[in-house]
């Protein structure tokens, strides 16, 4: 058996998943090359609003590895300092009884929690101009700039990485043997998929279906504003949050985490009413959009994550998920674990490919 240093691992991919990956490996003792058909974070890593949390869950293992995935960032910020920001965040996307529900629920969950009055928010964030009666504080929700800590990821790994290459699994006699390329075959002990929606097309010439959603979403990024935002903002109206130049950062649709919209008709028009909705909640007039851009979420069949070694292909493993942005952490510790032969890590079980993979 070779040794875990002499390993070939091709990564396919250079979005945050990606990069943590390589990362992660990279900190075990491993040699990663990542092939990236477009560049790095160009794609839905750089078109994301960079919210860590696990205030949303679709269900009590996804809560729980989202937790996880916010302890996991806190382990890579000491790795690799200044990209994450603590804000916490300031909730009331809920009001009344809906919101007392979410409130009870994490408190019995043991996450942390503060109810505020409208005074008590007010106090945290004197921008708003429109302040319900009550909201939720999170204090250890945070935020990274997605596309920022991919490039730092991947430069810190020492990985090679081929972008604008696409890529093409090859496999022999039941298990991966590296990834073809129009540079060539590059060879390789083991392959992960972290190519997000590209992902069906990749695994169908192996004979392999995972359904995935359409989930089309948009990002908007104003110039920047002379008021100062201190946390992460989730109002009925509109999700916001500030970056470190002064400009604010939205998704257009509101409920962003748990949007199900397929199209995007009218992007301009989204994207001025978002904007309308910013400046009234925080009394800006003329609020003008530096940046408005597409992205196709990734977001498997039952929007679930993928996490995990593909079944009949030895070798071959998926990392596929919606909200990468929380699950990118924990998701690389986990697969990196995994790949070196120290067994599943317990949250990410429920999560595993053959629950969604069928034949082609």
């Amino acid at each position: 058996m070779q040794a875990l240093g002499m390993e070939k691992i091709v990564i396919i991919g250079a979005g945050l998943i990606g990069a943590a990956l390589a990362h992660k490996l990279a900190q075990r003792g491993r040699a990663v090359m990542v092939v990236e058909a477009a560049l790095p974070a160009a794609l839905a890593s750089g078109r994301s609003f960079g919210w860590i949390n696990a205030s949303f869950a679709l269900n009590d293992a996804h809560f729980a590895l989202r937790v996880a995935g916010m302890a996991a960032h806190e382990r890579m910020a000491l790795a690799l300092p200044g990209h994450h920001r603590a804000s916490g965040c300031l909730w009331w996307e809920e009001a009344g009884e809906a919101l007392d529900a979410t409130a009870d629920r994490l408190e019995a969950e043991g996450y942390p929690v503060r109810r505020l009055s409208r005074t008590g928010l007010m106090a945290r964030e004197p921008a708003l101009r429109v302040a319900p009666e009550e909201a939720l504080f999170f204090p250890s929700e945070g935020w990274v700039d997605p596309a920022a800590l991919t490039r730092a990821l991947l430069q810190a790994s020492g990985a090679q990485v081929l972008a604008g290459v696409t890529g093409r699994i090859k496999t022999a006699n039941g298990r991966v043997v590296g990834v073809e390329t129009p540079l060539g075959l590059i060879a390789a002990d083991q392959v992960v998929i972290a190519a997000g929606v590209a992902t069906p097309g990749l695994l169908a010439p192996l004979g392999l279906n995972l359904p995935m959603r359409h989930r089309p979403g948009l990002m908007i990024r104003t110039a920047p504003v002379g008021l100062r935002l201190s946390h992460i903002l989730a109002a009925p109206e509109q999700e916001i949050r500030q970056d470190d130049a002064g400009c604010l950062l939205a998704p257009a649709a509101a409920f962003h985490q748990a949007d199900e919209g397929r199209d995007l008709t009218d992007p301009i028009g989204q994207a001025a009413a978002a904007l309308g909705r910013i400046g009234s909640l925080l009394g800006l007039a003329g609020l003008r959009a530096e940046a408005v851009v597409q992205a196709e979420r990734p977001v498997p069949g039952d929007g679930l994550p993928v996490l995990g070694a593909v079944p009949g292909v030895a070798g071959l493993w998926l990392s596929v998920m919606h909200s990468g942005v929380t699950l990118a952490a924990i998701a690389a510790e986990g697969l990196a674990s995994e790949m070196a032969g120290q067994g599943i890590l317990p949250v990410l079980a429920p999560f595993r490919p053959d629950r969604l993979l069928t034949a082609a």
